[in-house]
């Protein structure tokens, strides 16, 4: 059949994409089956030259995700953001697996903003709270179920046999009885014209049969990456680009009442600078635009603003501590210990933490005929707003890191204002690093007060936590809660003016840190192990918030591989400490050496982790490893403090990150879940254990606790 050309245009309308389908023998996007309209469909997809080719003649598109042509080739769309979490190739492995197709025959494109693929699984297509694999692990299969089921049944029509003596296998249907076979490619045409089952009820593989699902892949952009191919929103260039600098009042909740920018504008390469008042989203401050991104920044290092430094210019990070302890200060013990019981005591205090991505935040916007386009590294892209426009696309880039920052789109709403006066222009807006640490959204800083008891004979008898936080932390302990008898928690709020945010593993990282570290100081003052005392622990207690069981299985594993209980000389120590985070059951052991001088070097961490079936195991690898490393980073020089209502780091000089020396050896173990059941995430919950693991280790090895971060600003000297 020969074909009509296919519109080239982006602006498809319901008319234009019905007659694209109809051409195309088959091949539509149906959205209709996702609860969406061809209008809604062919609006939201038009934008993205991915979608857009899949409804040239004879492919077979089943649905907005999946795409293959006659020539055999297999296109899948990952629809949530790739912050360094490997959801764009392990999505596209869910739908891959269920098509039976080969992993490499598979192209894998970044979906952008969609109401189609927001309404695919719960979450839509945000990336945070380790939800990417929970929330979407059987809406994918379904989705390359659909696929499979159609290519059977075309398969079926096209050998002219009952479908039910076919099978497939590697994008091939075969007839068992005769031999014949034909590939998915020489079925896409035949595949086009089918009705789509019903997504809900397409039956899914057996595990035993998966051959894509369990295996290691590599991620599908690695390549790109090692060979610096553009990827990341930084890498964004469109003709006729311009390039913008914000600057923000160095106080938090400041605001610009004046500035030089006459001066400004006579720079070479500035087209304008402008104040902007703020408002809806946007922080007040001063936009320069230039013909490039270093006249943008060097015409902002000349400017000279007269700020409002607003009612947060006098606090600081002392204020806060005294604050604190204010609120401590007439904490009782746990209530009705007997007499004889052994007090122990003790202040855990973590600070702020910066983000710190690698890529800085940034983005691209522009406006033409009313409507907005984005270009933006973001973890919360359906939120990518530009105010003023009738209809907005969101690219979404690859994220040079996350951790939580990129689930803000401040930057988002900085780069719309600015490119709202260049209509027809893109601009993208680059923050310097200074900017990047001064205007985060901070990992807040807080204190814990214990007070715990212990029996003669080694018992936990009770335990309290006065947990007192800046503004937006949280605490809510999973353990020792049902384990240990008497625990008592009260919650305190320092008020400050420092925003706050999520930070990797948000509401657990340093708090676990504090919790483990403490029932370590209780199990030495019992004279129990504590890797005896857990497990003892776990057997006769329970907590509704997890598997008792789940977790003893983690510490077995990791005390197993990591050599727990080995005798060491003085300046080596060992530490154990587990965690029950975003739904992940994770155990590690760390290993350290600490020099008479109090040079510490981490030699190993072993991690036991359960969190259910692996679907990806380098992917799952990568996040185990790197939220070990992400945790001593954070645990041993990194930290933020407040003076005069700014940011005293900010750059990498002065906020110190893990270096390649120093980055322990890592060993990890999986408990290999159901596959039925379906997998948790694994972004997060390998941090938190990480920092009370190295810290008791430290304490094993040199007989001083760990009390306040970073560790590497304390005294670890010892004879």
């Amino acid at each position: 059949m020969s074909a009509s050309p296919v519109p080239t245009s982006r602006a498809l309308d319901r008319r234009s994409f019905i007659k694209v389908s109809a051409l195309a023998g088959g091949g539509l996007l149906l959205g209709e089956y996702l609860n969406f309209s061809a209008d809604t469909a062919a609006a939201q997809t038009a934008t993205a030259d991915a979608i857009v080719s899949a409804v040239v003649p004879a492919d077979f598109s089943p649905n907005s995700f999946i795409r293959i042509t006659p020539s055999g080739a297999v296109s899948i769309i990952a629809k949530n953001p790739e912050i360094g979490q490997g959801m764009k190739t392990t999505l596209p492995m869910l739908i891959a697996e269920e098509m039976d197709v080969p992993w490499s025959s598979v192209t894998v494109y970044q979906g952008d903003v969609n109401p189609v693929y927001t309404s695919a699984a719960p979450g839509g297509q945000s990336a945070g709270g380790s939800n990417g694999m929970p929330n979407n692990y059987l809406p994918m299969r379904r989705l390359g179920a659909v696929a499979r089921v159609m290519m059977l049944q075309a398969g079926a029509q096209s050998l002219k046999v009952p479908v039910e003596e076919c099978t497939i296998e590697k994008g091939v249907v075969y007839h068992k009885a005769s031999g014949k076979k034909a590939t998915y490619g020489e079925l896409a045409t035949l595949a086009a014209t089918l009705p789509v089952p019903d997504v809900a009820n397409v039956p899914l593989k057996d595990p035993k049969d998966f051959k894509i699902i369990g295996t290691r892949v590599t991620g599908v952009d690695n390549e790109k990456i090692v060979t610096g191919q553009p990827l990341f929103g930084i890498d964004v260039k469109l003709p006729g680009m311009l390039y913008a600098n914000y600057t923000k009042c160095p106080v938090f909740g400041g605001r610009p009442v004046s500035a030089n920018l006459d001066e400004i504008r006579k720079l070479p390469g500035v087209k304008d600078a402008f104040i902007l008042e703020g408002g809806n989203g946007l922080k007040p401050g001063v936009a320069i635009v230039a013909d490039s991104t270093w006249r943008s920044i060097n015409a902002a290092s000349k400017l000279q603003v007269v700020w409002d430094e607003g009612a947060n210019a006098n606090q600081n990070s002392a204020s806060f501590a005294e604050q604190a302890a204010a609120m401590a200060k007439d904490d009782a013990p746990p209530p009705g210990l007997p007499e004889g019981t052994k007090m122990c005591e003790g202040v855990y205090h973590f600070p702020y933490l910066a983000h710190a991505t690698l890529e800085p935040q940034n983005c691209t916007v522009m406006y033409k005929d009313g409507n907005a386009e984005i270009w933006v590294p973001t973890q919360s892209p359906g939120n990518a707003r530009a105010p003023g426009a009738a209809q907005t696309t969101v690219h979404i880039m690859r994220s040079g890191g996350g951790f939580g920052r990129r689930l803000q789109n401040d930057y988002t709403s900085e780069a719309a204002a600015i490119a709202e006066k260049f209509p027809g222009v893109p601009v993208k807006l680059t923050w310097t690093r200074e900017q990047d640490f001064g205007s985060d959204v901070f990992r807040p800083a807080a204190w814990h007060f214990f007070k715990g008891g212990v029996s003669p004979e080694g018992k936990l008898l009770g335990w309290n936590d006065h947990f007192v936080g800046g503004q937006g932390a949280q605490f809510q302990p999973n353990f020792p809660n049902g384990f240990i008898p008497n625990v008592n928690v009260k919650n305190g709020t320092v008020q400050t003016g420092v925003p706050s945010g999520a930070w990797r593993a948000p509401n657990d990282n340093a708090n676990f840190w504090a919790v483990h570290s403490f029932f370590d100081e209780m199990a030495h003052a019992a004279g129990r192990d504590t890797y005896e005392l857990h497990m003892e622990l776990l057997a006769t207690g329970q907590n509704q918030a997890f598997s008792s069981a789940r977790m003893s299985g983690v510490l077995k594993l990791a005390a197993e591989k990591g050599g727990w209980g080995k005798k060491l000389p003085k300046g080596q120590g060992q530490g154990i400490a587990f965690s029950f985070s975003h739904r992940g059951y994770v155990a590690i052991v760390a290993d350290v050496t600490v020099s008479k001088d109090g040079k510490v070097k981490v030699n190993k961490m072993t991690a036991g982790v359960d969190v259910g079936p692996v679907v990806n195991l380098s992917a799952a690898e990568n996040q185990v490893q790197g939220g070990m490393l992400d945790g001593l980073s954070s645990a041993w020089n990194a930290k933020i403090t407040i003076d005069k209502g700014r940011p005293q780091q900010t750059n990498f000089d002065e906020y110190n990150l893990l270096r390649m020396p120093d980055a322990a050896a890592t060993e990890v173990h999986f408990i290999q879940g159901d596959y039925t059941i379906g997998p948790t995430g694994l972004g997060e919950p390998a941090l938190p254990p990480s920092l009370a693991a190295v810290c008791n280790a430290i304490y094993a090895a040199t007989g001083k606790r760990i009390r306040t971060l970073p560790f590497g600003e304390q005294d670890l000297k010892w004879s």
